[in-house]
C-alpha cells in the first residue's frame, strides 16, 4: 500500500478531483470518496447505508467497514480503514468476490423487502411456446392436431 494513513475531510459535496491520503465524507449524501491507497490513482466510492458500509467517527479518526475490495479495478487492492489507518488486507478469489456479490445482493433484497433472486447454476429450459392465433384456426379447420 502506498498510502498507510488517510486523513478525513467532512464535505457537502465530493470534489471532482480527490487529493491522495484524504478520506472524503458526505454525510449529506451518505458517501464516502478516497484515491485509492495502492496509488492508483482510481476512486473508489462507498456508499454509507444499512447494507453497504458503515463509518465511525471517534472525534479524531474515521473507520469503514467492511473491507474495501477494488476488484473492478486492475489493481484489485483490498484494504481495511481502521481508525484512519490503511491496513492492507489479503487478496481474494475469483470465486471468493463472486460469493461475496452474492451475499450483498441478498443482504439488499432482505433489506429492501425483496424475495433474493435465486441464481440457478444451470439455465432453465424456456417454456414451450403456445401456436399462434391463426395456427390454432387452422388446426381447428382443418381438423389436425
Amino acid at each position: 500500500m502506498r498510502h498507510k494513513r488517510l486523513d478525513h475531510r467532512f464535505v457537502e459535496h465530493i470534489p471532482e478531483r480527490l487529493e491522495a491520503g484524504i478520506l472524503y465524507v458526505s454525510m449529506e449524501y451518505a458517501t464516502s470518496a478516497h484515491s485509492c491507497c495502492c496509488g492508483c490513482g482510481e476512486e473508489v466510492v462507498a456508499p454509507l447505508t444499512p447494507t453497504d458500509w458503515k463509518m465511525t467517527f471517534d472525534g479524531e479518526t474515521i473507520s469503514l467497514r467492511p473491507s474495501i475490495g477494488n476488484w473492478t479495478l486492475k489493481c484489485r487492492s483490498h484494504y481495511v480503514i481502521d481508525r484512519g489507518k490503511v491496513i492492507e488486507a489479503g487478496p481474494w478469489s475469483d470465486e471468493q468476490v463472486e460469493a461475496e456479490r452474492r451475499r450483498d445482493r441478498t443482504a439488499k433484497a432482505r433489506f429492501y423487502g425483496e424475495s433474493p433472486k435465486v441464481e440457478p447454476s444451470v439455465q432453465p429450459v424456456p417454456p414451450k411456446e403456445e401456436p399462434g392465433f391463426w395456427r390454432r384456426v387452422w388446426t381447428r379447420i382443418s381438423g389436425r392436431s
